[in-house]
Parts: C-alpha cells; sequence; structure tokens
C-alpha cells in the first residue's frame, strides 16, 4: 500500500509540476495594443519580446535614437543609447506619433539619455495607422528620423 501511495504522490507531482512549466517557444499575449499602449512600459507589457527597429538617427555627438516597434502591440517607443563618457547636461530622445508623415502632430513622448554610456527607452505610442519618427534634443539642437 506504501509503494502504491508513493507511486500516485510522484505522478501527481510530476503532473503539476509539468502544468506550470511553459513548453519551449511559448509566446505570451502582449499586454495592450494600439492607443491602449500609450504612455506604458514596453517592457511591462512584453510588447519588447517581438520589437524590431524601424527608423533610427544618430546626431554629431555620437547620442543615438531608434524607433522600436512591436507588431504584437501595434506600439513604438524611442530607445535611447548614450556614447562613452560623461555627459554635462540633460540630452533627450522623444518618439513621435503623426496622423500623416509630417502633417496632423498627435503626441509625443520623451526619455533622457543616460548620463554614463548605456541605453534606456520611453513608454510607447500606438496606432497602427500612425506615422512615427524620432528625435534627439541635444541641448536644443534637435536631430529627428525620417518617418516610417
Amino acid at each position: 500500500m506504501k509503494r502504491m501511495i508513493a507511486k500516485v504522490a510522484g505522478v501527481s507531482a510530476a503532473a503539476m509540476t509539468m502544468a506550470l512549466v511553459p513548453l519551449a517557444g511559448t509566446s505570451y499575449a502582449a499586454g495592450c495594443s494600439g492607443s491602449g499602449c500609450d504612455n506604458l512600459g514596453p517592457v511591462s507589457q512584453g510588447c519588447d519580446a517581438d520589437a524590431t527597429t524601424k527608423a533610427s538617427t544618430i546626431n554629431g555627438n555620437g547620442f543615438k535614437a531608434e524607433l522600436r516597434w512591436s507588431n504584437a502591440c501595434q506600439a513604438g517607443w524611442v530607445r535611447t543609447t548614450s556614447p562613452s563618457g560623461s555627459q554635462w547636461w540633460p540630452r533627450y530622445g522623444s518618439i513621435e506619433k503623426w496622423l500623416g508623415a509630417g502633417t496632423d502632430f498627435q503626441r509625443s513622448l520623451s526619455v533622457q539619455f543616460p548620463y554614463e554610456a548605456g541605453t534606456d527607452w520611453s513608454n510607447m505610442l500606438g496606432s497602427g495607422s500612425a506615422y512615427y519618427r524620432v528625435c534627439i534634443n541635444d541641448n536644443g539642437s534637435v536631430t529627428c528620423s525620417n518617418f516610417w
């Protein structure tokens, strides 16, 4: 009888463990979609999992801004990269959402570049039909990517 109980307990424990472990390649649903992603974090919403770079710009001081886009979330954000060396004043990267390429500005979000070499990102703006671009504001000098 003790053997039977031990076997049943072992099988039950194995079955429970398998139920709790996700299968390899399992994808999780994004936490938001389109304008429902506005001002939400791409990592916290799972939107970074399928993100690709759609546009980018680098200014004369080596600061880089990339337009990151998630098809699953239908939303984008700016990822900023600072060059090596300490920065003396704040610089910002922004993502802009437009209804047309250069016409009918809708909204923008920005994030400060890291003071040391590294990356950071903004919250998202979403819409599958909008035009987007990213910009760098370096002490009043603005550099922007092409529209995507």
